[in-house]
């Protein structure tokens, strides 16, 4: 993981805007459970009223809801409100300010509500606890009321549950009997004192939605339209929703778009740099990864961190913000059902313990198996010819199917570990739905808690569980991109065991002097050197030709040339200069390499011919051509030189592709060649008359030769036989057949009587 995000420090301006677009897209996010909430609870429930105090109160009513308050209350109440046209107007107030006189004036004004709507059997059981006259429990509301000298109406009205009931409003008794001096100041502080038990035992939710009903009383009594007014107020919640939405649309995209861009960015980077550490590899490196390695590792391994990338960007840095602002708002519901988040949140996360211990160690494996699956798929492609020569299509197709079933079934364990994973989650969502549900049951019932409040804590609660959630299911993909990661880091955390000195030296002469000092080499890794003590000089305008037995080192020897390998003791010079303090592009500038297997490259055959040296003309490509023998097949073509070369040269022989890479490395113009085997691919004609026209071309430049035909290298100016590492003869072709054995050897199994005894000069050959 380490690795990923230092990937993403180049970027890290995006990873700010894009975490500032997250909080915006929480905070959209989070607002559209209150505005649910708010719809269910004020524009619903309370027709659309969201405080306690009036918008309008008349006159007659207003001097009544002071019948409770305080002194300093009264002067709050008061200060609210002007008079126009016989009816009270509520000022601009802020929203805060509106809530605190919510809280301040909620006991007087839920008392006066109540006592404005007290139902026929508790107006007669409050006559009988004050001690009124029994007669008067058989009177009617009204001749009650005409008793005590006061105007009773009753009404009727339907209660919570929807049971039409006789209600009466009772204030104007309590009036009457305030200043007859029945009800005096400490009559208002007990009914204070009872209310604000009554708070304690039906909640303050409730004496709330007591407050709302009087408010929605006085404003209709004002002449409000409470319709309009909840209509007005469910249009206006709804815009808000829809504007969070539009908002949290439009942030969306923003984010996907630069997680895009960031992910984009940090692949490309990862596939640049791969490729520019691969290509300053050596041959040692080489053989420590294999190649189908390094290729799923820039391609697969690249794609794995990518993906994690951009989700990295888009859910797990927005799960912690979506789960932080989900608890606040948690917590400003007033719930008190924490608990439960904890809960769920617990179960959450050992629940996806277990899943990641289970298939964590089978993510490890199966990038192993997928660079398995890439050498056979590879191996088998490359060399299907060869497969199909020897009829092993149903072995080379077992071979496959088996590295296929592996990786398979290392993905169905994973998989299938895994599909418990989303099962599991919604159980525990569903689970924890279920809970909220019953505890706020039993709170609402008691008064503790309103509905709107419910449904907002369910949204938070799945929003917290869905953040975590988030964090889980990228477990599934954090742990491969882990391995990827790791994987990405081994190549370039590799050191190139062949890199270009700090100071590099300048070739002062450009002759192609190339000497060997006792050279000793020996593989990364082996026991034994395999090239002893190799010790001769290749000079410009001469031949030094390399032979000897199949594995003998011939191939070895000359990868030590252009650096492919260090050698382990001992010094090569060029021009006197020590090759290791020569610059290696300097030391590759002065070598035209023939590889023993030709390579091209995809393009035109002019292109290829041009590899070595780009501003090559036209003529100088034809003049390479010509002297490796190429021009023949080449004007043959319809297009001539912009004839398509497919990749690796699939559309033309191996002969044809021989003579392509030879003219290649003539078209360089170096000062030296080094053919390693190439002329294996001709005929004896074509490479009698390549090695004759090249013998013109390049009689200033020092000629290395490996070979395995000694009909290739007869006329060499030297030649060194190679045995087991170690040159066992040196000489002309005449000189090794008389005091070489070894060569002799080579000779009598290539050689006929007449050809051996003209070497030995006992005739012309001819």
């Amino acid at each position: 993981m380490k690795s990923i995000f230092k990937n993403m420090l180049p970027y890290w301006q995006m990873v700010i805007a894009i975490t500032a677009l997250l909080v915006v897209q929480a905070f959209c996010d989070l607002s559209l459970p209150q505005y649910t909430s708010d719809i269910i609870d004020i524009g619903i429930q309370n027709h659309g009223v969201a405080h306690i105090l009036p918008e309008k109160i008349t006159e007659e009513e207003f001097p009544l809801a002071e019948m409770f308050m305080t002194q300093e209350e009264r002067q709050q109440w008061e200060a609210c409100y002007r008079l126009e046209d016989g009816v009270y107007s509520r000022k601009k107030m802020e929203e805060a300010k509106l809530e605190e006189l919510d809280e301040a004036l909620l006991i007087p004004l839920g008392l006066t509500h109540k006592m404005a709507n007290m139902s026929e059997a508790d107006f007669r059981d409050m006559l009988l606890q004050a001690d009124v006259q029994a007669q008067m429990q058989n009177l009617s509301i009204e001749e009650i009321g005409d008793s005590m000298g006061v105007e009773l109406e009753p009404f009727e009205a339907e209660d919570e549950e929807g049971v039409v009931s006789r209600y009466v409003d009772i204030r104007p008794l309590l009036l009457q009997m305030a200043a007859s001096g029945q009800e005096q100041v400490d009559g208002i502080q007990q009914a204070r004192d009872s209310m604000e038990k009554m708070m304690d035992s039906i909640g303050s939710n409730t004496l709330s939605s007591m407050g709302i009903s009087y408010a929605v009383q006085c404003n209709e009594a004002a002449g409000l339209d409470m319709e309009d007014v909840q209509t007005d107020y469910l249009w206006g919640q709804g815009a808000k929703m829809f504007l969070m939405a539009l908002l949290m649309l439009a942030v969306a995209v923003a984010i996907g778009i630069l997680s895009a861009r960031a992910g984009a960015g940090i692949g490309r980077d990862l596939r640049k740099k791969i490729f520019a550490k691969v290509v300053g590899f050596s041959n040692a490196e080489m053989d420590q990864f294999s190649t189908a390695s390094l290729i799923t590792r820039s391609t697969n391994d690249i794609q794995q961190i990518q993906m994690v990338v951009v989700m990295l960007l888009r859910m797990v840095l927005y799960a912690p913000i979506l789960g932080i602002g989900g608890i606040y708002k948690v917590i400003q519901t007033g719930a008190h059902m924490g608990w439960i988040i904890v809960l769920a949140v617990a179960l959450i996360f050992g629940f996806v313990m277990v899943l990641m211990g289970i298939a964590m160690p089978k993510f490890k494996i199966m990038q192993k198996l997928v660079d398995a699956l890439n050498l056979v798929s590879r191996e088998i492609l490359t060399g299907l010819s060869v497969i199909r020569a020897f009829g092993r299509e149903k072995t080379e197709e077992s071979r496959f199917d088996q590295a296929n079933k592996n990786l398979t079934k290392t993905q169905l364990f994973t998989n299938r570990v895994m599909t418990f994973m989303m099962p599991g989650m919604m159980m525990i969502m569903y689970c924890v739905t279920l809970l909220i549900v019953w505890v706020s049951a039993q709170r609402i019932d008691s008064g503790s808690m309103q509905v709107g409040a419910m449904t907002a804590f369910i949204t938070y609660s799945m929003q917290i569980v869905m953040s975590f959630l988030m964090l889980t299911m990228m477990s599934i993909m954090l742990p491969r991109a882990g391995v990827a990661a790791e994987r990405i880091d081994e190549v370039l955390n590799t050191q190139t065991s062949i890199q270009d000195p700090e100071k590099p030296k300048k070739l002062q002469a450009h002759t192609g002097v190339l000497k060997f000092s006792h050279v000793n080499f020996r593989y990364p890794g082996a026991e034994e050197d395999v090239l002893h003590d190799i010790d001769f000089i290749a000079e410009p305008g001469k031949t030094t030709a390399i032979i000897g037995s199949t594995g003998c080192g011939k191939s070895t020897l000359v990868n030590l040339i252009p650096r492919f390998y260090d050698i382990s003791s001992g010094e090569i010079t060029l021009d006197g200069a020590c090759i290791r303090d020569i610059s290696m592009r300097e030391l590759r500038q002065e070598i035209g390499f023939v590889p023993q297997k030709g390579v091209l490259f995809s393009g035109t055959i002019a292109s290829n011919l041009r590899f070595g040296r780009p501003d090559a003309s036209d003529g100088e490509i034809a003049q390479a051509a010509e002297i490796a023998q190429a021009a023949e097949f080449i004007e043959g073509k319809a297009e001539r030189y912009e004839s398509p070369i497919a990749q690796g040269g699939g559309n033309v022989s191996g002969g044809q592709k021989q003579r392509l890479a030879i003219a290649r490395a003539i078209a360089k113009h170096p000062k030296i060649f080094v053919f390693d085997d190439s002329f294996s691919a001709l005929d004896m004609k074509t490479d009698a008359k390549l090695r004759k026209a090249l013998e013109a071309h390049v009689s200033g430049s020092t000629v290395i030769i490996v070979a395995q035909r000694i009909s290739t290298i007869l006329h060499a100016d030297q030649i060194l036989v190679l045995d087991e590492g170690e040159i066992v003869g040196r000489g002309t072709h005449r000189q090794l057949l008389q005091e070489c054995e070894v060569y002799q050897q080579i000779a009598r199994s290539q050689l006929s009587e007449k050809e051996l005894a003209a070497g030995l000069g006992k005739e012309a050959l001819a």
